[in-house]
């Protein structure tokens, strides 16, 4: 990158997984930079250095930050105060018992920032958030802070780049005051430009828009790639009717180069923070507009992914000889994908407590979730090696296609389990190379050989 960004000064709300890279990367761009996080231990350990989840090359760069003198984190918010730009970037998880987003974040964050706000400071949403909120938003900081204005920047973070995608993004989307009929002194687009001003010099494509879009690009991506999954997913559910083989089916239709070939690996389906409560969302959202019968089809995309849980743990239970009381199985993987240690709407993690609920014996292993596992699944058995995991295993469950499993030597490894059984739940493994060191191979959606 070239280095054209004249640093200013700006605050970020919010310090999880968003926040904390978004921060980080910020100071990595010549801003000086500060993080408000409510959490006092959360905002020491960031200060200290200390990274609260894994992520790949976040430690490296929040350290070398700090060291700059560019990054600070408090949490206080009054140690916003003077930032012309602060960006918004708590959660919005579903509401408990809805579909819908809970923006009780989103809206706290908000109202305690515009305490501290001042006129010709720009506020920068974002946060994942149903349309119509930030037009909202913008009318109480327009009310409360004459000469203040906002704008929506919707995030595209892939959990395991999130600081690639911070630095170097594939878009930047813009929604801003003059395009979605809001009076404001000041020009968000060219403070954005400003605080990107080392990516657009990148000839970064860039979309300026209304807030309604710039809302609706972040969910309405989520949702295509989802529908992707499930489509992949549904056909597999074919293939296992029709004895055809989802992969070699994927290999074909992906060469369409109006199709192509990314995110069409069938197998357990999604997970995570972000596709599962994105579409909802989305779903809840459009009923709300009175427009629900154009995304009705999502409501199917999430029952397909959903019935690829149910139908991991048939699988495993035909191999067992239909029967999984007693039997011991290893789960290789627990975080919902592989390079991150989150756990949320883990299908891996579901699969496994699914298995133990039926009398299985469950040993669980990952490379970076087993703390958020122990905590949070404390009863599921967590060992911290593959061979642990499988030690007189009857059946081997892939569900988390991190490298090191990946590239485990089946003859090796076979030496530790009871029965040379595996199930392929993400078709990560190389089937004719387990299958040569006598290993018996089933994957969703394959054919049986």
């Amino acid at each position: 990158m070239s280095d054209t960004t004249t640093g200013l000064k700006l605050s970020v709300i919010g310090c999880g997984y968003l926040g904390a890279v978004h921060a980080a990367s910020m100071a990595e761009l010549g801003h000086e930079v500060v993080g408000i996080e409510a959490d006092v231990a959360k905002a020491e350990s960031l200060a200290a250095g200390r990274v609260p989840f894994f992520e790949p090359g976040f430690e490296e760069l929040l350290r070398r930050s700090l060291d700059s003198g560019r990054l600070s984190f408090s949490s206080d918010m009054a140690d916003a105060r003077g930032a012309a730009v602060h960006f918004v970037c708590v959660g919005t998880p579903q509401r408990r018992g809805e579909y819908a987003a809970d923006l009780t974040y989103v809206e706290a964050a908000t109202a305690s920032l515009i305490e501290v706000l001042g006129p010709g400071e720009l506020v920068v949403g974002k946060s994942t958030v149903p349309v119509g909120t930030a037009a909202r938003l913008a009318e109480q900081v327009a009310a409360r802070v004459p000469g203040a204005a906002l704008a929506w920047n919707p995030e595209f973070l892939r959990e395991g780049f999130a600081v690639q995608d911070t630095l170097h993004p594939d878009r930047l989307v813009y929604g801003v005051p003059s395009l979605s009929g809001v009076a404001a002194d000041v020009d968000a687009e060219k403070v954005l430009d400003t605080v990107y001003a080392r990516i657009v010099a990148d000839a970064t494509p860039k979309v300026v828009t209304d807030y309604a879009t710039a809302e609706m690009v972040k969910t309405a991506a989520n949702s295509f790639l989802a529908t992707k999954i499930s489509f992949i997913n549904a056909m597999a559910e074919l293939c296992e009717a029709t004895g055809a083989d989802v992969k070699q089916l994927a290999d074909a239709i992906g060469h369409d180069d109006r199709i192509g070939r990314k995110f069409l690996n069938a197998g357990l389906g999604f997970g995570g923070g972000c596709l599962p409560k994105d579409i909802r969302a989305f779903m809840a959202r459009a009923g709300e507009l009175g427009a629900d019968q154009a995304l009705t089809f999502l409501r199917e995309v999430d029952n397909i992914n959903m019935r690829r849980r149910i139908r991991m743990v048939e699988l495993a239970r035909q191999v067992c000889d239909d029967s999984l009381l007693g039997k011991r199985i290893a789960v290789l993987g627990a975080a919902f994908k592989p390079d991150s240690d989150d756990i949320r709407d883990s299908p891996a993690l579901n699969v496994a407590a699914q298995l133990q609920l039926q009398g299985a014996n469950v040993r669980v292993t990952d490379p970076q979730a087993l703390p958020n596992v122990r905590r949070h699944w404390s009863q599921l058995d967590c060992v911290d090696t593959p061979e642990e995991a499988a030690e007189g295993a009857d059946v081997v469950l892939l569900l988390t296609e991190w490298k090191q499993y990946r590239e485990l030597d089946p003859g090796s490894f076979g030496t530790v389990v009871k029965t040379r059984r595996v199930l392929d739940g993400r078709n990560a493994l190389d089937r004719e190379t387990w299958e040569s060191a006598g290993w018996t191979y089933r994957a969703l959606g394959r054919r049986n050989v």
